[in-house]
């Protein structure tokens, strides 16, 4: 009998290497080599007779897709309208978050007009049993199958053809072909694979969850994330009872759409109004406030910017930023000083998002600013104002994407002046709301204080 051979797989890329070193030669990633056993395949040939069909591509006919609505409405703005008919959905998210609480209450809701299947591989048919209880869900017409052969998972899902179908989790599922682990890079990869395969050929949606490593990304290889449809993220803090759930790779809607839930005794609940969790209420105004508006995919988002400044008593002032790049406020403080005329070399600056909402635009860039000279000064910005702008580092104040939705959603809850940059000034004024068009840092400033 032929001797195993070792082979070192890299986690990001998929490269091989045969001895452990440090850096992936080919992605040039660290510490990413796995030890895993070369698994030996069969050369094969392809008749003519089994090869694909080449077509002019303006001869391909086009179809509406359908898609399947899960019951909630902020889970189907995330997926982009809802679940696609052979479409493979990635769910991520650390442990305890609610996935498996989220996948169970749309198998509940899309069963009275769907089959569906709920493939568990962590937990038995009785702790499932007793979370959809818990969580009063009927569940009278949901399938489920306690598994981890790949193989007697395949012949279920070719026996019953679920509509849609949830795998929970990737990492469990093994391959009996394989002699490596579960959840080692050849397992999910080669698991990953046969599963979209199977949803390509029949039209089954399948919904495939994924553990998280300790630094957030998705565990096993990165082919897994460009071998789906889609890649949704679940975030929030355990201790918090609001999660959101973010796309960062959707090929059938938009990505970077967020959606929000908040944990409740019978399950996750959708935010109707999202905004209002990321304005915190005062009793009494305070410096160092300042109320912004992001873009999430398609959505506007009014988010609260806290700012504090406080006369540092050692060598090096602290720079802390929450929720925002931290590289981005070092920058925004070389240019309020130099275009501003406002130092803060001596000052130690704390930076917060409230809600532990994650801002990666730089639309938040004029917010920041005028949140720490706010509170720099101790002066408090006008009531009811918001703000946003991106900021070069000549000092001028750049137009952001969606400039309208954004004034549209401030008007909407009450706010009456924006200070916005002069290029996203529309003709057309938007009712119940000044508009204040600012071209310069220091004219932002002025405007202001």
């Amino acid at each position: 009998m032929a001797k195993s051979k070792t082979v070192y797989i890299c986690s990001a890329c998929g490269g091989q290497a045969l001895k452990w070193q440090g850096q992936c030669l080919h992605c040039h990633e660290w510490n990413t080599l796995i030890e895993t056993v070369q698994e030996k395949s069969a050369p094969h040939f392809i008749p003519a007779s089994a090869r694909g069909q080449v077509l002019n591509l303006s001869d391909v006919e086009i179809e509406d897709t359908p898609r399947f609505l899960t019951g909630s409405t902020e889970f189907d703005r995330v997926l982009g309208g809802g679940l696609v008919q052979g479409g493979v959905v990635l769910l991520g998210g650390d442990p305890g978050i609610g996935k498996s609480t989220l996948l169970l209450q749309a198998l509940s809701a899309m069963s009275e007009a769907h089959q569906v299947l709920y493939v568990s591989g962590e937990e038995s048919m009785q702790q499932v049993a007793l979370r959809a209880k818990r969580l009063q869900l009927d569940v009278t017409k949901v399938q489920l199958l306690t598994e981890i052969r790949l193989e007697a998972i395949h012949a279920a899902l070719a026996e019953y053809r679920p509509r849609v179908a949830i795998i929970d989790s990737i990492q469990t599922i093994h391959s009996e072909s394989l002699q490596s682990a579960p959840g080692s890079v050849a397992q999910v990869r080669e698991c990953s694979a046969r599963l979209t395969q199977f949803a390509k050929s029949s039209g089954t949606c399948i919904v495939l969850v994924g553990h998280v490593t300790k630094e957030g990304a998705l565990a096993g290889p990165r082919i897994l994330e460009h071998m789906v449809d889609t890649v949704l993220y679940f975030e929030g803090d355990t201790h918090s009872t609001f999660r959101l759930i973010r796309a960062f790779k959707n090929r059938f809607g938009a990505v970077n759409e967020l959606g929000v839930f908040a944990m409740t005794e019978k399950g996750l609940r959708e935010v109707g109004n999202p905004s209002a969790l990321f304005l915190s209420q005062h009793s009494i105004r305070v410096p160092g406030i300042c109320v912004m508006v992001t873009q999430e995919g398609t959505r506007p988002l009014l988010v609260e910017i806290q700012a504090l400044v406080d006369e540092t008593h050692g060598a090096n002032p602290r720079r802390l930023s929450v929720g925002l790049e931290q590289n981005r406020l070092a920058m925004l403080l070389a240019v309020l000083h130099r275009h501003a005329g406002i130092p803060c070399f001596d000052q130690n600056i704390f930076i917060n998002a409230v809600g532990g909402v994650k801002i990666t635009e730089p639309g938040a860039d004029l917010a920041v600013m005028l949140a720490i000279v706010s509170s720099l000064k101790n002066r408090m910005l006008p009531e009811k104002t918001v703000v946003f702008g991106e900021v070069g580092l000549a000092g001028e104040i750049r137009p952001v994407q969606r400039g309208q939705e954004r004034i549209k959603e401030a008007a909407k809850l009450g706010f009456t002046r924006a200070i916005i940059p002069k290029a996203n000034q529309a003709k057309q004024l938007i009712q119940g709301i000044e508009i204040v068009p600012v071209q310069r840092v220091e004219e932002a400033v002025n405007a202001l204080f």
